[in-house]
């Protein structure tokens, strides 16, 4: 029983760790408005995104341009097919639910 506890603990701290190295991308993407939605969305969704999501995340996070990263995100250009994921929706439905909100109370 103990090695099974110390495996889900060490299951535990890995899967912090990759939460954690996520967030931190998404808050210092480099393109202000993109940190704006992504870091926010890091620190509210992200605990509670699956395995599959969080892979998807970090894809998205990979990619080089942050224009083009915003223009998906925020509908002005479609995303190639391996980026229009449910993750994709999550990040918009946080963007307009939230971040519009905070925008309209003066963030930035």
């Amino acid at each position: 029983m103990l090695v099974a506890d110390t495996d889900a603990r060490s299951d535990d701290t890995a899967a912090t760790q990759r939460l954690g190295r996520i967030t931190f991308r998404a808050w210092r993407r480099g393109f202000r408005e993109c940190d704006m939605v992504l870091g926010p969305f890091a620190d509210a969704v992200g605990p509670s995104l699956s395995v599959e999501e969080l892979d998807a995340f970090e894809a998205l996070l990979g990619q080089d341009d942050d224009h083009q990263l915003y223009a998906w995100i925020t509908g002005t250009e479609i995303p190639p097919p391996e980026h229009e994921t449910i993750l994709m929706g999550k990040i918009r439905d946080f963007m307009r639910d939230h971040v519009a909100h905070a925008v309209n109370e003066g963030i930035g």
